[in-house]
């Protein structure tokens, strides 16, 4: 079977000593990353981009790969003991997580966290191995028209899905379409948005980009906001977690699992998305609903086994299609591209040592996070006992040594500072920046496509309905697009008649 061997292939990619460093060091840093509050994997992996410049791809992407599911994992340590999340898709294990803490039973609530985080990342990785390849040879046969829909389907769903408000989300999307604009034109070579600045003409480069919006956003939010951290004060206890405990949360587990995997595929959906209807299921289904909010051990089991699975989940469009599906998978794909690696069905053929390469060392990384978490539970206890005041300017510092390192440009820092700003004005206004981040990434692949299809058509629309894959998704599009305004045109008529009602 094509996976079994491609499989056997990647161990011996992964294997390899530095790799197995790579894979460690991205995992352990990752785990930091979702201990420490206000820092996050999609800012970590921004950070870190310039410093992979020097290593070999398949080595730079599984470090940033490891990063980003050891994030998942680290992040249930502050949610149950200081009631923070450490990054946004641990969030709701706060809600039951501290509860347990706070009764004294912190030890089976991490532990519980890091089980089905093992569990969780398993399933998913397995999925990724069998769903993957078949996904990417069917997505060969997509031409320009295919790929248009489809990213055009991804854009729709960053915004719908990613943040509270479907229109403030269509709005970053839209700015990011807009700052992926500025520069040359690839078809007619003229200036676009440069406005007689010539830094601007190369146009606005990923990194300082992604490192103000995400990375120096952060520092001015969390320094605004003068984060202090309380630890819980009552015993840790044992870290295991007794057989009626077992009880209760191994379907929570497996659900959790199915369902991250199935919502970190869809682009947009992610781990915060996938945490946030687990817990849902959870409480919807359970005999004893009213003891979620109280220290209930599904409600830590379920979130944390779905975030893990989703990050997996999300690996699998940008390994066969191409299109990034979050803020995070976002980097990771511009590090393939600054590598000279093409993200998608082609991936497999012309480099395999990266797809199975990267697939083999979750495995590894898997493993190493469930011997990282729990033995280093005392370590990360006094790592959040460091200020803010003191780790931010080390950030700041690592920011501006980063963006300066890849180009030797000086605009750069500007440019990222600006973004800074911008993005610190984003988060006080409650926008969320991810679907920006993934507009600009996808915006050149949207306007390549969208062009070479009108030139493949004589300039006919009807192209992206006379093919069978691009009508479908055409029609699945402008479905999703219509339903969304009836719902909001109901809602406005519902609240109307509710108000006249009153009057």
């Amino acid at each position: 079977m094509e996976q079994i061997t491609g499989l056997i292939f990647g161990f011996s990619i992964a294997l390899a000593w530095e790799n197995i460093f790579y894979c460690f060091l991205g995992t352990l840093v990752g785990t930091l990353v979702g201990v420490l509050p206000g820092l996050g994997p999609a800012a970590t992996v921004a950070l870190l981009l310039p410093i992979t410049f020097k290593l070999p791809p398949v080595s730079a992407i599984i470090m940033l790969a490891g990063i980003f599911y050891g994030a998942m994992y680290g992040g249930s340590t502050t949610s149950i003991l200081l009631n923070i999340p450490g990054e946004a898709a641990s969030v709701v294990t706060c809600i039951d997580g501290h509860q347990m803490a706070l009764q004294g039973r912190a030890g089976p609530a991490l532990a519980i966290a890091a089980i089905g985080s093992f569990v969780a990342g398993t399933i998913a990785i397995i999925g990724l191995n069998f769903l993957a390849p078949p996904l990417a040879e069917f997505a060969i046969r997509f031409g320009p028209p295919e790929y248009f829909v489809l990213t055009l389907f991804g854009l729709f769903l960053a915004a719908y899905l990613a943040g509270t408000s479907i229109v403030k989300g269509f709005i970053m999307v839209v700015i990011g379409l807009l700052l992926d604009e500025i520069g040359m034109d690839p078809i007619m070579g003229v200036p676009r948005f440069t406005y007689g600045i010539l830094p601007l003409q190369e146009g606005l480069d990923f990194i300082p980009l992604a490192m103000g919006l995400f990375g120096i956003a952060e520092i001015l939010v969390n320094t605004e906001q003068g984060l202090k951290t309380e630890i819980v004060t009552h015993k840790i206890g044992r870290l295991f977690i007794t057989l009626d405990d077992w009880a209760k949360a191994k379907w929570a587990t497996i659900r959790g699992s199915i369902l991250g995997f199935l919502v970190g595929i869809l682009p947009g959906g992610g781990a915060v998305v996938a945490s946030l209807i687990s817990y849902a299921v959870e409480k919807r289904i359970s005999n004893r609903p009213e003891e979620f909010g109280k220290g209930a051990i599904q409600g830590v089991a379920g979130p944390e086994a779905a975030n893990n699975s989703a990050a997996t989940g999300s690996f699998i469009p940008l390994m066969t299609l191409g299109i990034p599906g979050n803020a995070t998978i976002a980097m990771i794909f511009a590090a393939l591209l600054i590598h000279g690696v093409q993200p998608g069905p082609y991936l497999i053929k012309e480099n395999p040592e990266i797809f199975w390469g990267v697939i083999a060392s979750m495995y590894i990384g898997n493993a190493f996070l469930l011997f990282l978490n729990l033995p280093l539970i005392g370590i990360w206890l006094q790592v959040l006992r460091i200020p803010y005041y003191i780790l931010a300017p080390f950030i700041l510092l690592i920011c501006m040594a980063g963006v300066y390192s890849t180009r030797s440009n000086v605009f750069d820092i500007w440019i990222m500072l600006i973004f800074g700003l911008i993005g610190y004005l984003f988060r006080k206004f409650e926008f969320e920046p991810g679907p920006l981040i993934l507009a600009f990434v996808l915006g050149s692949i949207l306007e390549r496509t969208f062009r070479q299809s009108l030139l493949m058509s004589k300039g006919s629309p009807i192209i992206f309905f006379s093919r069978p894959v691009a009508c479908g998704l055409m029609i699945v599009f402008l479905t999703l697009i219509i339903l969304q305004i009836a719902f909001i045109i109901k809602g406005k008529t519902e609240r109307l008649t509710k108000f006249r009602g009153k009057g």
